[in-house]
């Protein structure tokens, strides 16, 4: 899902979902990255060039760059609803 790009990132990608947690990647367009709230921050390949990973769980809301809050609303099988907004 693409987001805005004053959050940071590109293009956020759900790579799995399992026992209630979603696991996402996301190439990096600004010079640093932060994340409070879910685990994550490693390096990964994603869209081709560097990014990061970060896994959420249910009922989780994560602080991403300062910019962007992310909560794992619901997740099922092989789906998951994903709450993304502006901080504040």
């Amino acid at each position: 899902m693409t987001v805005p790009e004053d959050y940071g990132l590109g293009p956020i990608e759900v790579t799995a979902i399992t026992d209630g947690e979603v696991e996402m990647a996301a190439p990096l367009t600004g010079s640093g990255y932060s994340i409070a709230g879910c685990s994550g921050g490693g390096g990964v390949t994603s869209g081709g060039g560097g990014g990061v990973g970060f896994t959420c769980g249910e009922g989780t809301a994560a602080t991403i760059n300062d910019a962007m809050a992310l909560e794992v609303v619901e997740t099922l099988d092989t789906s998951a609803v994903l709450r993304i907004e502006p901080v504040g």
